[in-house]
């Protein structure tokens, strides 16, 4: 597996990423001990967390996989910031409380002392821009991360590209640790970054880690004809993610893209996978495989696509973007 550099920064991270949405809930943690060990062994560094995952379990699985057979230092570590439990539930703040609290947690749940990447979730209309830019400043400052960055809007509530750029710019005039990296779902189905935050983020020095390259799982194929019951669609807490990619637009896109495959040989996955990464903006495109069959099975058919292919999935994809 290839390394690639986080937009201008002096960041290295692996092509491919992996995903822990689903560590602690649909995947156990022997079956994450075994994903870990399969990802480490294939060149893997980038590793995604977040304090929503599992309401939390997701980290504390990491923490102890570090704590057991695992190097800390051999990976990438990014997590979220800042959520606050309420008695309404988990939710997304960017005030200085709230961004130091979450970090704190997350800190030990992973059982470390430093986060690598920390992505701010989302803006809140009620904290000062400067708040949220001094509290990261702080957390760079004291060794607790090490590079920041925030989600962008285009497929999740996060930073608009106008928000993104003024919290950067204030950064900047005040000789602060700037961002570093954006996180967006980007894929086939979901193009939409192209046109909401692109232009941005390379103008910045951004790079892009592309989350749901699967488009949640509707690029596998397996919704084509029926949804398994085994499957995310069907579990009652996941069907309202992937739910908009089993529409008629985006069944169109994975017949394409199929047929596409099946002229080469190939999966819809691995071929939409490789897609992504034929995209010189993306930094690491993070897999949310639930089990290490799912993730291996992907990497062991990556190949580069001929040119003739990537122009014709961006043609029958363009008017999703």
């Amino acid at each position: 597996m290839r390394e690639r550099t986080v937009g201008r920064s002096g960041l290295k991270v692996s092509e491919i990423g992996l995903g822990t949405l689903a560590w602690g809930r649909d995947t156990s943690h022997d079956e994450a001990d075994e994903l870990l060990g399969a990802f480490l062994e294939a060149g893997g560094s980038l590793l995604d967390a977040s304090p929503a995952f599992s309401a939390g379990m997701a980290e504390s699985i990491i923490g102890e996989l570090f704590a057991g057979t695992y190097d800390r230092r051999d990976f990438v570590l990014c997590s979220r910031a800042a959520f606050v439990e309420r008695t309404s539930g988990l939710h997304a703040e960017s005030g200085r409380s709230a961004i130091l609290d979450s970090v704190a947690g997350s800190l030990e749940r992973l059982g470390t002392d430093y986060l690598d990447v920390l992505l701010v979730a989302q803006p809140d209309p009620h904290v000062p821009q400067e708040e949220t830019a001094s509290a990261l400043a702080h957390l760079v400052d004291s060794g607790k991360v090490r590079y920041i960055g925030v989600m962008s809007r285009s497929g999740y509530p996060g930073y608009p590209a106008w928000r993104t750029a003024a919290l950067n710019q204030m950064l900047a005039e005040r000789r602060l640790p700037t961002l570093t990296a954006l996180g967006s779902e980007y894929s086939v189905l979901n193009r939409s970054y192209e046109s909401t935050a692109r232009d941005m983020a390379e103008d910045m020095g951004l790079g892009l880690f592309a989350f749901s390259p699967l488009g949640r799982g509707a690029l596998t194929g397996k919704y084509r004809h029926s949804i398994p019951p085994t499957s995310r669609a069907a579990s009652e807490h996941l069907a309202p993610l992937i739910d908009p990619y089993l529409l008629d637009e985006p069944r169109r896109l994975v017949e394409a893209v199929t047929k596409a495959a099946d002229g080469l040989g190939r999966t819809p996955a691995d071929v939409s996978l490789a897609w992504v990464l034929t995209r010189p903006f993306v930094s690491s495109a993070v897999l949310g495989s639930r089990t290490v069959h799912q993730f291996t099975s992907l990497l062991d058919a990556l190949e580069e696509l001929p040119d003739l292919v990537v122009s014709a999935i961006d043609d029958v994809s363009a008017a999703r973007s």
